[in-house]
């Protein structure tokens, strides 16, 4: 009996035959048998690739035993994690350097950056991790890279607005589309070197995009836009920020608690406390579409900087 396999099968093959580490094969073994038709025809080669997976993930459970260190693990750290992707000399490390305390190499030779940089950047109360990463090409992309962008919430494209706009984005579309990230990831585009950018660059960029991604105009010398960028970037990360208020004390305003955008008093409730969050009774807000202190139900949707006061049974 044929396969009869898709062109999403062939894509996720491509990524197999081109991936340059373990994770990476992983990851494509993965997409091929999920986006693999489901019949008889198919059932040789999904035994087949299921023993390549699994000899795969016994290898690299075997090699973080014996204490083998992944330079492109980056631990997650504040409310959520955003890794830059550009082709050398984009701006990528002056982003990260300008608004983070990170000890980044900005120099303008190309491939100055050679291992993920995280840093903290804040988004008035809220901590943000942005991550320098090393430059790609159409022929070279670091090994292990990949697992760093399927690993964050955002990835946001530099577009150095001064070279070659077309070249750029193909590069980076590339990257992503032919490892399948572009699906399961949000994306933004940051454009730097506004100031110095090529006549009609930025248009360019909007028509390459197609209102596919949020894009911004930046320049780290002139600050052009550089305000703008965290507000775009907590934004784009879907996350709300609560702030809470125990019984009859005053609410803590200085660590607010960020969770997901839609979430309810409960979900809030099991961050905060998740064996005591099924005895939640009810909570009192200050903040959006609501009275002072009103009480509400475990069902309420929560909207930023609301002040939540929760009551357990």
């Amino acid at each position: 009996m044929p396969a009869n396999l898709t062109p999403d099968y062939f894509k996720a093959e491509q990524w197999y035959r081109s991936a340059t580490t373990p994770e990476e094969k992983i990851l494509a073994l993965e997409q091929m048998l999920a986006v693999m038709p489901k019949h008889k025809g198919t059932d040789k080669l999904k035994a087949d690739l299921r023993q390549k997976l699994s000899a795969l993930k016994e290898g690299e459970e075997k090699r973080h035993k014996s204490g083998g260190v992944d330079i492109f693990h980056v631990q997650r750290s504040g409310a959520g994690q955003v890794v830059l992707l550009g082709m050398p000399n984009s701006g990528k490390s002056s982003i990260v350097g300008l608004l983070t305390d990170a000890k980044v190499h900005i120099a303008d030779f190309p491939f100055a950056t050679h291992a993920p940089v995280p840093g903290i950047m804040k988004f008035e109360d809220v901590p943000i991790e942005l991550v320098d990463m090393p430059p790609i090409t159409a022929e070279i992309v670091m090994p292990g890279q990949v697992g760093t962008y399927r690993n964050c919430d955002l990835i946001a494209i530099v577009i150095d607005l001064s070279a070659d706009v077309d070249e750029q984005w193909k590069v980076c579309l590339d990257f992503l589309e032919t490892r399948n990230l572009l699906p399961v990831k949000k994306t933004v585009c940051i454009c730097t070197k506004s100031d110095i950018a090529a006549e009609g660059a930025i248009d360019k960029v909007k028509q390459l995009c197609d209102n596919r991604f949020e894009i911004i105009a930046v320049s780290v010398d002139s600050g052009e836009g550089m305000g703008e960028l965290p507000v775009m970037l907590f934004k784009q990360l879907g996350i709300i920020r609560i702030y809470a208020k125990p019984p009859g004390k005053k609410p803590d305003m200085n660590e607010p608690f960020t969770i997901p955008a839609g979430s309810t008093v409960l979900d809030l409730a099991r961050v905060i406390h998740r064996e005591l969050a099924e005895k939640l009774k009810h909570a009192r807000i200050w903040g959006t579409n609501v009275y002072e202190g009103q009480s509400v139900q475990r069902n309420h949707v929560l909207n930023d900087k609301d002040i939540v006061e929760l009551h357990f049974s």
